[in-house]
């Protein structure tokens, strides 16, 4: 079989996954607004949809990072690719199933080391590397965004205790529309790169591309649109987990939630750390919360997405190896990635329909 095609499908698998990034992620960029009534959901979705497109053309600083920072790009070849984002894209749909707001950027990194150590052992790993912009960022970027949006809600309630309720509902209401198209573009800069630092790895891999070479204009461009698309149909399971079921939010929580977590995506972004925003924005409601009154926080529901967090990067790596020995016993210049793109599509339409019905019959009951 021919060896572009199989690249082709990894490019093709990559801009899904994009999709099934925005899909999942819409919630960290609008829950807020939504569940404030800052914006009408569609409104919010669409605004997001495209600040995330306008956000991805801004840096390639994280692309760079996922492209050669995490893995050893000689090793790898577009089947390892085409597991790895196999893996992130089941983990995608699983937590998406159970309305747990877990990080699609650690899927997609697990899915890769997992698919590359199964492949080529430990030495297609560069682990001090992986520690430092993943690992470290991964458990401080969620007590970071605690600790910023908490402080920011104490200053905020001191400013406007004391004024009349309804202006300032209002006023952070109106602030909720900035806001949240602050964190949408913030989404769009840090996370776009996760994809088009995959895509240029298997077109690497591919022989397509050097290691040297810039980023093409098209891969900025598709990973951006599919993104942008992801994002406007909306994982609204997720939406109200965020939006509702962590803490009662107001619009003044809304507001210091959106503007912390995008200062500090935006600062990683900068450094070139592919940190999840996933982990920002569930910290930064968190902290928003808990700075008012600890009993506002439901710690059952965020003990739980504390644990996906936990388990994201092992088990998006443990089905991106099983993926690609599956892949290799078929034949991975051949027949296999079609056969497991063939299941993961079947597997996917399975989910959508389970959940649909489940929906409808939710829908009947009531």
């Amino acid at each position: 079989m021919d060896a572009d095609l199989i690249l082709w499908l990894a490019v093709l698998t990559a801009l899904v996954f994009a999709f099934t990034n925005g899909f999942h992620d819409t919630a960290n960029a609008v829950a807020t607004s939504v569940s404030t009534r800052a914006m009408s959901p569609r409104t919010a979705v669409a605004l997001s949809a495209v600040l995330n497109f306008a956000g991805a053309f801004v840096s390639l600083q994280v692309a760079a990072t996922i492209a050669d920072g995490i893995v050893d790009a000689s090793l790898v070849t577009p089947a390892i690719v085409f597991s790895g984002l196999t893996g992130a894209i089941a983990w995608n749909l699983g937590t998406w199933y159970y309305g747990l707001p877990s990080s699609s950027s650690h899927a997609l990194i697990g899915g890769v080391i997992g698919a590359s150590l199964l492949a080529e052992g430990r030495g297609a790993v560069h682990g001090t590397e992986l520690i430092a912009v993943v690992v470290v960022p991964a458990l401080i970027a969620p007590v970071l965004a605690v600790a910023v949006a908490g402080a920011a809600i104490i200053t905020t309630y001191g400013i406007v205790g004391r004024l009349r309720q309804g202006p300032v509902v209002r006023g952070f209401r109106h602030g909720q529309v900035l806001s949240s198209a602050m964190f949408s573009f913030s989404h769009g800069t840090a996370d776009a790169q996760k994809t088009m630092g995959v895509i240029f790895l298997a077109l690497v891999a591919g022989g397509t591309l050097g290691e040297g070479d810039p980023v093409p204009a098209w891969v900025v461009v598709s990973a951006a649109a599919a993104l942008a698309l992801g994002t406007y149909a909306g994982g609204w399971r997720i939406i109200r987990t965020l939006g509702t079921r962590i803490i009662t939010m107001d619009a003044a929580q809304g507001f210091v939630a959106q503007v912390s977590g995008t200062a500090v995506i935006l600062t990683a972004t900068h450094a070139g750390i592919p940190l999840s925003t996933t982990h920002v924005i569930s910290g930064a409601v968190t902290g928003a919360g808990a700075a008012k009154r600890l009993s506002a926080v439901r710690w059952g529901l965020a003990g739980n997405i504390l644990i996906a967090w936990v388990l994201t990067l092992p088990a998006a790596a443990f089905v991106g190896g099983l993926t690609y020995l599956v892949v290799r016993l078929l034949g991975e210049d051949t027949i296999g990635p079609f056969a497991v793109a063939g299941s993961l599509l079947a597997g996917a339409a399975f989910v959508l329909v389970r959940r649909l019905q489940a929906g409808s019959t939710l829908t009947a009951e009531r």
